[in-house]
Parts: C-alpha cells; sequence; structure tokens
C-alpha cells in the first residue's frame, strides 16, 4: 500500500507507475480514491467545527439556566441535539470512506524502482549476470523423477492415491539429500549473520493481506474451513508478519532473519511436462531469509540477499544466473525483483529456484510495522525477502549438475557432512 499523500499531490506519478506495469485499468481506483478523500476530509473538517460548536453551546446552556433564561437554554439544547444527530450521520459515514478508500488503496500497486526494466510478462525479464559455466555432458541426463526413480528416492504413485496430484513421498538417499541441503543452508545463513527462526506454518488473514495482493491470496493459499486461519505458502509471510502492529527501535534495525518452513500452494493454472514430478508442487520445504531495514539501506540489503543464494548454489557447484524481473512480471507489492536460476543440462536452459523482493514500506504500512529513532522520528521501514533455497524444487538443479556418467550422483564437499561424509550417492544393485 503506497502513502496516500502521494495520491493527493501527484496523482500522475501513481498512474505512470502503472502504465509501467500495463494495469491502466487501475487508473479509476486513483481518481476513485481522490474523490473520497476530499469527501473524508471535508466530513472530518464538519465533524470538527460540529464538535467545536457543541461544547462552546454546552457550557453556554449552564449560564443560561443560572440565569433563569430557561426558554433560551432550551433552545441550545434542542440546537445540540440536532448537531450530535448529525454527527452521528457523519460518523457513520466517515466509517464507509475510510473502508472504501481502503479497499481501493489495497489494489493500487506499489511505485516501481526507476531502475526495473519495462516488459508485459516473465519472457521480456533480462539476465543480468552468469556465476558458473553452464555445462552439458556427453552422457544423457535423464528426467529428475527418472533419476530419483533409479535411486529409489521418490514414490510419486502412493503420494496419488494418498494425497493426488502434486504430491510425492521422497525415500532413503535423496530424502536424506533434501534434508542435508535445507540444514546446510541454515548454516550457512547463520553463518551470514542471520538470526535463525521456526515461525508459525498458519497466519490470520490480517497478516495475509498485509504481505500480499488479493490475487496473490486467491491464486496461493488455502484457507483452514470454519477458522480465521490460512497455510503459508512461504514462510516470508509469518516472518513479516512477526512484526505486525510493532514500533522497532532504530537502533534493532535491520532486523535479519533466515526461516524454515513448509509451504503449501495451490499453484492454480500449473500445466506442461516440467511441471510434473516435483518442479510444481502443493507442498514442499524452504529456507528463507527476510530483513527489515531503514529505507535508505534497502537497495544494498537488496544486492546482498540475492547474493546470498548465488553463492549458496555455487557453493554446490551449480551454474545460475540472474535475472531482473520486467514491470509486467512484477506482484504489486513489489518494488524491484530479482530471480535467481539455477541451469539445467537436460533442458540446456536456466530455470528459477528462487526470487529476492524489494516491498518498500508497502508491506509495513499494510501491518502497521513503524520504526523510531532519536532523530528521524516514526516512519516505516522497508521489507526485503529472498529464497535461500527450496527443495524439492533445486533437486532437480542439483541432480543434473552432479550426476555422474554411470548414474551415481556426486556430493559436493559442503553438503558431505550432512549426508554422513558420503561422497556419492550410488544407484542400487
Amino acid at each position: 500500500m503506497i502513502d496516500i499523500n502521494l495520491i493527493r499531490k501527484d496523482p500522475e506519478v501513481v498512474k505512470a507507475s502503472m502504465k509501467k506495469r500495463f494495469q491502466e485499468k487501475k487508473f479509476v481506483l486513483v481518481d476513485e480514491v481522490i474523490d473520497l478523500d476530499k469527501e473524508f476530509r471535508e466530513t472530518r473538517t464538519r465533524c470538527d467545527f460540529l464538535r467545536s460548536q457543541r461544547n462552546a453551546i454546552s457550557k453556554e446552556i449552564g449560564k443560561l439556566m443560572g440565569s433563569g433564561r430557561r426558554e433560551e437554554a432550551e433552545l441550545a439544547k434542542a440546537q445540540v441535539g440536532e448537531m450530535a444527530e448529525e454527527l452521528e450521520q457523519l460518523a457513520v459515514r466517515e466509517t464507509e470512506l475510510t473502508e472504501q478508500i481502503r479497499v481501493r488503496m489495497m489494489q493500487i500497486p506499489n511505485i516501481l524502482d526507476e531502475s526495473v526494466p519495462i516488459g508485459r510478462d516473465d519472457s521480456e525479464n533480462v539476465e543480468v549476470e552468469r556465476f558458473g559455466e553452464p555445462a552439458v555432458p556427453e552422457y544423457e541426463i535423464p528426467y529428475h523423477v527418472d533419476i530419483m526413480e533409479k535411486l529409489n528416492g521418490i514414490d510419486l504413485d502412493s503420494a496419488r492415491k494418498t494425497s493426488g496430484n502434486g504430491f510425492y513421498y521422497l525415500m532413503g538417499d535423496i530424502a536424506r539429500l533434501h534434508s542435508a541441503i535445507l540444514s546446510y543452508a541454515r548454516d550457512f545463513m547463520i553463518d551470514r549473520g542471520f538470526t535463525y527462526c521456526v515461525p508459525p506454518f498458519m497466519i490470520r488473514s490480517s497478516v495475509v493481506t498485509g504481505v500480499m495482493s488479493f490475487a496473490e491470496m486467491e491464486n496461493m493459499m488455502y484457507k483452514i474451513e470454519g477458522e480465521d486461519l490460512y497455510l503459508i505458502g512461504t514462510s516470508e509471510h509469518s516472518m513479516i508478519g512477526k512484526f505486525i502492529d510493532t514500533i522497532l527501535d532504530e537502533s534493532r534495525l535491520p532486523q535479519t532473519l533466515t526461516s524454515y518452513s513448509p509451504c503449501f500452494r495451490k499453484e492454480v493454472g500449473a500445466h506442461g511436462i516440467e511441471e510434473r514430478g516435483v518442479y510444481r508442487i502443493h507442498q514442499f520445504e524452504k529456507q528463507e531469509m527476510i530483513v527489515v531495514c531503514k529505507p535508505e539501506e534497502s537497495k544494498d540489503w537488496f544486492v546482498k540477499l540475492y547474493t546470498n543464494t548465488v553463492d549458496f548454489f555455487r557453493t554446490l557447484d551449480i551454474p545460475v544466473r540472474t535475472l531482473e524481473c520486467c514491470s509486467g512480471d512484477l506482484a504489486d507489492l513489489k518494488v524491484k525483483s530479482i530471480d535467481v536460476e539455477a541451469w539445467s543440462p537436460r533442458q540446456k536452459k536456466y530455470f528459477e529456484v528462487g526470487s529476492c523482493s524489494n516491498l518498500g514500506d508497502a508491506q509495513a504500512r499494510r501491518l502497521a510495522i513503524r520504526a523510531k529513532g532519536k532523530d528521524s522520528g516514526t516512519y516505516f521501514p522497508h521489507t526485503l525477502n529472498n529464497t535461500v533455497v527450496a527443495p524439492p524444487r533445486m533437486l532437480i538443479a542439483f541432480l543434473e549438475n552432479n550426476m555422474n556418467a554411470d548414474g551415481s550422483i556426486r556430493i559436493p564437499e559442503a553438503l558431505r557432512i550432512y549426508m554422513g561424509m558420503k561422497k556419492t550417492i550410488d544407484v542400487p544393485v
């Protein structure tokens, strides 16, 4: 949610940012907010005037009664009664206007960073940098499910019986590898100065609408029937929600947290061959990082966050690249976003394994997260989030890039301590 003062002072700036997102249909929201806000302020001014007049007349009533001017006092009482009735009606209207403005403000997208490339969808995202040499071995790299099945590491058929499509059983060394990657990611981020946290896996609707747009919520979140609770789609939701309705002392900024959680997603509209197996699924686990910081520090933290992911993947011998998300590919709350994509030797292309986002002060405004400094007063801090790693999708990149000609999987040195010092996962005889 943006600052309403920006709409009051320069609505064309807001519309220009919408145009970059190809959301001209939302121009009407800005115009409606301007009209509703004008009426709201006029209503509030009228209320303030009536209260002032009522108080003044109420004081006069006592004087009139004391001096025996009862008839004038009764007329004054009637006048106060009329004011009270009008105030009651205005209070109702003020509440209605506040809600109507809030609903529209929640749909107005954040102001894009000037550096964001303009494009309609993810096909127009811009490559920034590559790390590691993307190689294609001379031997064939099978589909990731085939690799796992050959290693007795996955059971999709049983999962379909128990839960349906989009679920899986990971087994044996593949299950162990999955857990090892998450444990390594946890320690990797702790070593970089982040505080480890395991958050709630369900959150209230007030947090959901604070961290994401309505469209995202409808497409992603599972609701718990009969309760005001949603299963989290990523731990960023509950991690940012941790600070709801708080005033942080500026000396405690930045807040740098790394969290583990399972994630649950509807994956509405998921389709296609690369969305079989464990690429697009309803349940997975993830190591995340979030930052709450001073506004002037958020650009630097943005670079630090996606660099952490790049460095993590490179320690596991996986080539990656960073991809700047274009204007049309950004969710409404995002100011700027960069995806980290891993190399797939089988597909001979990169695919997304993580996303880093700067949300400016949008989430802080929605959740009433404030910071206070000695000299700076109270303000809304910026929030950022980034994926460290999200297996089992990351397993696709890991298995393909570390597969030997005989079908065994090489375990990079950084991961061996979490795998009982094993150097390979061998194909069962």
